[in-house]
Order: structure tokens, then C-alpha cells, then sequence
């Protein structure tokens, strides 16, 4: 399954979706950041896709729909992360420069976690920006499988909107495999644990918490256990799930 080409090809509509708004989106409710996630990723591709009016807005669609009409676009926080110039010289970059510029965002979350430890620095991150080949279908497929099941935090996914949700996510590939594996992850219960597997790989884990805090509204109380949960799993330490966060909001300099 080629999962960094259609992960790419929604970044890439969501960097284009966001130009056509004049770079901007609704930002989540109760958002602190104001800078959106994923789901304005998808609800851009909603609103010009086959599902069309049904999800503007939220469309009357409660849960899930609401949440991808209403949440602003990561197209446009990946824009501002220079993710052309700034990932050309590494390997992830060259082939896949929006998920390049996601890596990149996590790999400076943990340059500044680093940075405040008191303790021996740690290897680098590894981070999908500079990998290559069989690697960054890895990546791919964990950040994929993390901005489905994020989707679903707010607890209020009904089946309407998982059919949505697959129809348009298969409108971007003619994998038959590929399709019915995207089936499979939207229909499955939300589980946190169910990443668990990736606890040992600190870059996958780091862009798999990034790419939910993107998604989600962290000021809702089954969303923000979701991120708490999911943190545990991975392994993420408090600190750096701070930073993380920090950067997926815009304020890592702040």
C-alpha cells in the first residue's frame, strides 16, 4: 500500500484548499492555537468533493462532520513552515515536501525539549523529513492511521459520517487494498492503545501525537483525554508532549 502518496496528496489539497479560503479557516472551538488541524484538511476536501455542501459548516452533520467544516486547514501551517526551500536537501523532502514539513515540525519540538534538559542530550529524531524509500511509508502510515483516529476523539463519529469520511479519503487513490485498509481504520473503535505499537520509535510516536493535537479541540474533556492517553502510549514524556503541542499551535517560540 502506497500510504505517503495519498497522505501527500491530502496535505497538498489542504495547502491548496486554504489558498482558495485566503489562507485562513475556523479555528476550533475553545482553540488557544487558531491555526486548525487536519480536519480542515478534510473538510476542505469535503466541501469540494463529492460530499460537496453536506459538510460546510458542519452541514447539519453533528460529531465529525461538524468537526472537518469548522476546524482550520494544516495545509496552511504546513505553508508557513517553508516546507519547499527548507526540506530540498533532505531525502523526504525531495518526493514529499507537505509530510516533509510535518517531520521537520517535530523534529524541532524535540530540538527544543532538548534544549531544556538537564540530562546527556538524546540521538536525534529521525523524523520522516529525512528519510527515504520503505521508511517514510512507515511514517506515512502511522501519521495516516493517527489523523483517522483523531477524527474520531470527540466520540460522536456516527455512520454517516464514517461513509463520508471513506468515500472521500478513497476518492484520492484506486488501490483496492489501499481502500479497504482506510474502511478498516474508520470504522475500528477509537483506541489509544492501539498505537502503542510505536512507543519505541520516538519520531513516528512524535508525529503521530503532533499530527492528533492538529486535529483535535484539546479544550473538550474527551479529546483532551484522548491526548493524554495517546501521550502514555507512545511513551511521550510530559514535557515534551508540552512542546509538541507548542509547536502544533504556532506558539514554539512564544
Amino acid at each position: 500500500m502506497n500510504t505517503s502518496d495519498l497522505l501527500e496528496k491530502l496535505l497538498q489539497a489542504g495547502q491548496a484548499s486554504m489558498s482558495q479560503q485566503g489562507g485562513s479557516t475556523a479555528a476550533p472551538q475553545g482553540s488557544s492555537g487558531g491555526l486548525g488541524g487536519l480536519g480542515g484538511l478534510l473538510g476542505g476536501l469535503l466541501q469540494g468533493g463529492s460530499a460537496g455542501g453536506a459538510a460546510s459548516g458542519g452541514g447539519g452533520l453533528g460529531g465529525l462532520g461538524g468537526l472537518l467544516g469548522g476546524l482550520g486547514g494544516l495545509g496552511g501551517l504546513l505553508g508557513g513552515s517553508n516546507s519547499g526551500s527548507a526540506t530540498q536537501g533532505r531525502s523526504g523532502g525531495a518526493n514529499y515536501a507537505a509530510l516533509a514539513s510535518l517531520g521537520m515540525m517535530a523534529f524541532q519540538a524535540y530540538q527544543a525539549w532538548q534544549s531544556q534538559q538537564a540530562s546527556a542530550p538524546q540521538p536525534a529524531l529521525q523524523t520522516v523529513d529525512q528519510l527515504s524509500g520503505s521508511q517514510v511509508d512507515e511514517h506515512s502510515h502511522a501519521i495516516l492511521r493517527a489523523l483517522i483516529a483523531a477524527a474520531k476523539a470527540d466520540g460522536k463519529i456516527d455512520d454517516q459520517e464514517q461513509a463520508m469520511i471513506s468515500a472521500e479519503l478513497a476518492r484520492h487513490t484506486d488501490e483496492p487494498e489501499l481502500k479497504a485498509w482506510l474502511d478498516s481504520e474508520v470504522e475500528k473503535p477509537l483506541n489509544a492503545s492501539d498505537f502503542a505499537e510505536y512507543a519505541n520509535n520516538p519520531a513516528i510516536a512524535a508525529e503521530i501525537y503532533l499530527t492528533s493535537v492538529m486535529l483535535v479541540n484539546d479544550q473538550q474533556e474527551d479529546e483532551r483525554s484522548y491526548l493524554d492517553e495517546l501521550a502514555v502510549q507512545l511513551n511521550i514524556e510530559p514535557e515534551f508532549q508540552v512542546q509538541l503541542e507548542r509547536q502544533a499551535k504556532g506558539q514554539a517560540n512564544a
